[in-house]
């Protein structure tokens, strides 16, 4: 009978750690979902802020071209009567000269 209280208590020790055992795992992975939960959360707050200053970003970026093209046309804008004046010269140009004849 010695021998088989102490087989019989083996047995239920073995099954009394695997049992605990189960128990922490299943605690252990509890906390590594929470863990993954909160992970997620700061990645979709970290995304909507990279989200937003792509946006800003852009919106900086029209900005600065809309202020070069503003610098760039008052600098090198050239008058618009020069510009005729200049046209009109080289269609009377074409027109105006008689042909050379060679001799």
């Amino acid at each position: 009978m010695a021998v088989d209280h102490i087989i019989l208590a083996i047995i239920i020790g073995t099954l009394a750690a695997i049992v605990y055992s189960l128990r922490i795992l299943v605690l252990m992975e509890r906390r590594i979902a929470r863990m993954d939960y909160h992970i997620e959360k700061l990645t979709v707050k970290v995304l909507k802020e990279e989200l937003k200053l792509e946006k800003e970003e852009k919106n900086i970026e029209r900005e600065e071209e809309r202020m070069e093209r503003k610098l760039n046309l008052k600098k090198y804008k050239p008058k618009k009567a020069s510009a005729k004046k200049v046209v009109r010269k080289k269609a009377t140009k074409k027109t105006s000269r008689p042909k050379k004849k060679k001799k």
